[in-house]
């Protein structure tokens, strides 16, 4: 347990209260019906919407605490460059395209472009992509370390705070608190850098008092390990927290131009949190628990007031993320799959009671994924390396007319390439050898069902071809 003083207590106690008042204070701003509920009307304007996507987006802030202090810089080119790259690719070539659609959903495009029963089963592989368990354990790891408490008694309230005020407020209320939390988060580590910088020094203390590989690209991974991560990093083309908030916005070039600007603010932050590992790891080497990196440099580098506000901003990077994850699940469970199967439209008012109900659902799912699998990173890529091969191919195809495939070879990629990726996943978990996990073909199992995923696309891709020459030649 860290070391706070009454008045961090209180700030913490502040800033509490004022994420719930917000939350409560914008479900009255709410007009009624489902458009409003599940994307506040479709008004995001620029500010915004560069607000709510930069704080959603970035919410494993203890699990890149942990990377930074044993990879150092590498932690940049891990989960820094390759999300640069793909909501690049996301902006220039997809941001415009998903708002044009006026649908609500990524299982609403793929309904679109294919049938209902790809659609469902996107609507079921996107609930488990985008499962909020690692912020639900990090906001849990860090309430156990402020107040002593019990880390499943953390876990339940913690996650309880973070999300009942979407109950009524819905889109509307996360995104006003998500504005909240944008200032804190960049407002406490600013504070890190700055008083770790008079206290230890600049990059001079950090390069003479961290190992040298701290201080490479890679860290001292080979260069295969990060190409890794580059593929992991292809959840950003299939994250409903992108595309929600792309449908959301006002026009497709607020939502362009607003994935452009977060790049940067993106780079700023990563900045701040790999400089603030590398302070932790100059002055603390050892430590057991490289999770409690920064929580930890907090306490060496911080007086009164600054800490709270420190841990303000480490709370808000989390609880922005689960507040937004949590929405998103609930609207799946409620939209997408419920409301799918019962037929019925984004009006009816089944959709948004079983949004609320999904709420509740996907509160208990994510809690019980967090008590049962205790790691942020081992959560990242589990989810990531079964989910991302069955969605990729049947959305991004499914904006594209001339790379669309006919319904049943969506669904054949959607199905066999997360079958693969689990299989090799679940073998190599099962089978352990000399040199670590025995995935097939002793590759990353995310290859193989990547592979079968574009097997099923150019099969998909020939099949139509064919069927387009045969009706050409009866007409």
């Amino acid at each position: 347990m860290v070391h706070l003083s009454i008045v961090d207590l209180i700030l913490l106690g502040v800033y509490f209260a004022a994420v719930l008042f917000i939350g409560f204070r914008a479900a009255r701003k709410r007009k009624s019906g489902s458009d409003d509920y599940l994307l506040a009307g479709r008004t995001l304007t620029l500010p915004v919407f560069v607000a709510t996507l930069v704080s959603t987006w970035y919410g494993g802030i203890l699990g890149v605490g942990e990377y930074s202090y044993r990879y150092g810089l590498s932690n940049w080119f891990v989960f820094g460059v390759p999300y640069y790259f793909f909501a690049l690719i996301f902006a220039l070539f997809l941001a415009k395209k998903i708002r044009a659609t006026n649908l609500y959903t990524i299982p609403d495009q793929l309904e679109h472009a294919f049938d209902r029963r790809t659609a469902i089963a996107g609507g079921i592989l996107t609930f488990f992509l985008i499962s909020p368990a690692a912020y639900v354990l990090m906001l849990g790891v860090l309430a156990q370390l402020m107040f002593g408490v019990d880390l499943t008694l953390a876990i339940v309230i913690t996650t309880l705070v973070t999300i009942v005020y979407l109950y009524n407020g819905g889109f509307r209320s996360d995104v006003w608190a998500n504005v909240f939390e944008f200032v804190l988060m960049f407002l406490g580590f600013a504070l890190i850098i700055i008083f770790s910088y008079f206290k230890f020094g600049g990059l001079s203390y950090i390069q003479s008092h961290v190992p040298p590989l701290h201080m490479t690209w890679n860290g001292g991974h080979t260069p295969s390990y990060i190409l890794v991560w580059f593929f992991i990093a292809l959840w950003t083309i299939v994250d409903p927290a992108f595309h929600q908030r792309c449908y959301a916005a006002k026009d497709g070039k607020t939502a362009r131009n607003g994935i452009l600007v977060s790049i940067g603010f993106w780079f700023v932050f990563d900045f701040m949190t790999t400089s603030a590992g590398l302070y932790a790891r100059a002055s603390i080497p050892g430590l057991s628990q490289p999770m409690y990196s920064y929580p930890l440099l907090a306490e060496i580098a911080l007086p009164a007031v600054a800490k709270g506000l420190f841990y303000i901003g480490m709370l808000a990077t989390i609880m922005s993320t689960l507040s937004s994850l949590t929405l998103i699940s609930a609207i799946t469970i409620g939209k997408d799959i419920v409301g799918r199967w019962k037929g019925a439209d984004h009006q009816d008012p089944v959709v948004t009671r079983w949004t609320k109900y999904g709420l509740l659902i996907t509160a208990v799912v994510s809690i019980a994924l967090a008590i049962a699998v205790p790691s942020v990173v081992g959560l990242w890529y589990t989810i990531g390396t079964c989910i991302i091969p069955g969605l990729l191919i049947p959305v991004v195809s499914s904006y594209f007319e001339r790379l669309r495939i006919p319904a049943v070879y969506a669904y054949g990629a959607m199905l066999n390439g997360w079958f693969i990726s689990t299989a090799s996943l679940l073998t190599g978990i099962l089978h352990h050898g000399k040199f670590g996990p025995m995935y097939w073909f002793g590759i990353e199992p995310m290859y193989p069902g990547l592979f079968v995923a574009l097997l099923w696309w150019g099969w998909g891709r020939l099949a139509g071809d064919r069927q387009k020459s045969q009706d050409t030649s009866a007409a």
